[in-house]
């Protein structure tokens, strides 16, 4: 008795079709699916680094400011002068504008009160300068640093309280295509403050 045998030829297509794997199409797709997962994880990345840079900015502020205050209470009795012609910390500064200071303390002995304030406020502004980009300062007396939307503001009402304040904004990159946004967008001061911190540099007595 004869056992029926398949021919090879029969069973070809079978083995064919099992080795014939992906096909262009689902090469194409799988690509397409990976890119927009690359291009996803990139844009959280530099999301990231964006929103780390503003932090730097934003405690590097906090810091100077901090530390202007420390020197107005050191000059307080110039501190608390409501002229800027008497006192040089009332000052509104942008674009590298910076003042001038007859005398360098550092390198000898300032004779008054008035030349401490005129290098301390050069010398303060001048590393506020640097490490903030596009840096806007505003010192002024002000009791309503904030305005009635509860944003911060430029703009100063003289203090009757006699509270110093020191507003610093600075440009600020932004996802926002919206670029008169104020909220999002500061370009050398045009927008808002980024930082508003009051300085009591105390009494005169």
């Amino acid at each position: 008795m004869k056992i029926p045998v398949t021919p090879m030829r029969a069973r070809e297509p079978r083995c064919a079709a099992a080795r014939r794997g992906f096909t262009l199409l689902e090469v194409l797709v799988a690509i397409v699916v990976l890119s927009f997962g690359v291009l996803g994880v990139v844009g959280l990345q530099a999301m990231a680094l964006q929103a780390n840079k503003e932090a730097r900015y934003q405690s590097t502020a906090v810091a100077l400011a901090r530390e202007l205050g420390d020197m107005m209470r050191s000059t307080k009795n110039i501190a608390t002068l409501t002229s800027a012609a008497q006192n040089p910390y009332l000052i509104d500064f942008q674009n590298a504008n910076f003042p001038g200071a007859p005398n360098n303390c550092f390198a000898a002995v300032c004779p008054s009160p008035l030349t401490v304030a005129q290098f301390n406020m050069q010398e303060w502004l001048a590393r506020v300068n640097t490490a903030v980009p596009g840096v806007r300062v505003v010192v002024c007396f002000d009791d309503t640093p904030y305005g009635a939307d509860g944003r911060p503001r430029w703009a100063c009402d003289g203090g009757a309280t006699g509270t110093s304040v020191v507003k610093i904004g600075w440009a600020r990159q932004s996802s926002d295509s919206n670029a008169a946004d104020a909220d999002r967008v500061t370009n050398g001061g045009n927008g808002l403050p980024s930082v508003v911190l009051p300085l009591i540099p105390g009494n005169t007595q």
